[in-house]
């Protein structure tokens, strides 16, 4: 999740057409590398294979958006930034399987996936909700979205995403209609913190909570391919989250390198 630049408020289900590596937007027509997609027995695969899938999908983005480098920078970026996350050895600390089945999530739940970024956790969450359920894939970096979107749609869940264009101090979430709000790896991103979880705690349910998942500032995450010194303490974190109305009703520590933090409001 990039929180680096403005960008405009909406609620996007737009389909793109790729140019140099930049989006158009195409209600009718289908993305550039639609074509050769389907001419790859790769993309017929068993759900048992979506790792493949995905990884078959991270090479295509890249190699469509490294094609631009010489002329736009952006997309180096987020070509660099979707391979980070999708790394196969991020699981060995993030222990994604774990933490889903931490949630305690149930069929037909309404999820916000906060900095979804390149849909690493989305995909999941969707899996997790059901047909029933609903998963807001929200960030800042439309790119990250339209990405996020092509994978979902590869694996026929993006019937149950809705993704949003969001401000960087406003997630633009429905009111009180929102079971959990997973954060993971985006809470330094964030600025204004009390502020931004307050608009959160208004598009929660009666019963909603508040997940934050995040490297810890010191030795413990080890080392790390970005500097440490906008993370976020975890004892900020309780401090921001208390004073946006919020009180910590549940720890978990399995996770090696970040802290994992459950809140309700007050």
């Amino acid at each position: 999740m990039a929180f680096s630049g403005a960008s405009s408020i909406t609620q996007t289900t737009r389909f793109y057409h790729y140019r140099d590596g930049i989006p158009e937007k195409r209600k009718d027509r289908p993305l550039k590398n639609d074509s050769f997609m389907k001419q790859h027995t790769f993309f017929s695969e068993p759900p048992g294979n979506q790792f493949f899938l995905v990884s078959k999908l991270v090479l295509i983005f890249l190699i469509g958006a490294l094609t631009s480098c010489a002329h736009h920078h952006g997309p180096r970026d987020i070509a660099e930034y979707i391979q980070a996350l999708e790394r196969p050895e991020r699981d060995e600390y993030q222990k994604p399987d774990e933490v889903v089945a931490a949630l305690s999530l149930q069929p037909g739940m309404i999820i916000a996936d906060i900095g979804a970024g390149s849909g690493y956790f989305t995909r999941r969450l969707v899996s997790q909700v059901g047909t029933q359920g609903k998963v807001y894939a929200v960030d800042v970096e439309e790119k990250m979205l339209d990405y996020n979107r092509q994978i979902l749609e590869r694996l026929g869940q993006a019937n149950q995403t809705t993704f949003i264009l969001a401000n960087p101090d406003d997630p633009q979430l429905p009111s009180h209609q929102i079971d959990l709000v997973f954060v993971c790896d985006a809470y330094h991103h964030l600025t204004n913190h009390p502020v931004y979880f307050a608009k959160v705690r208004e598009a929660l349910t009666s019963q909603g909570r508040v997940v934050i998942i995040d490297f810890y500032h010191d030795e413990r995450s080890g080392q790390l391919n970005f500097p440490k010194h906008h993370l976020v303490p975890r004892e900020q974190v309780l401090q921001d989250m208390k004073q946006a109305g919020y009180h910590l009703v549940r720890e978990h520590k399995f996770l090696p390198k970040q802290y994992f933090l459950e809140f309700s409001p007050q």
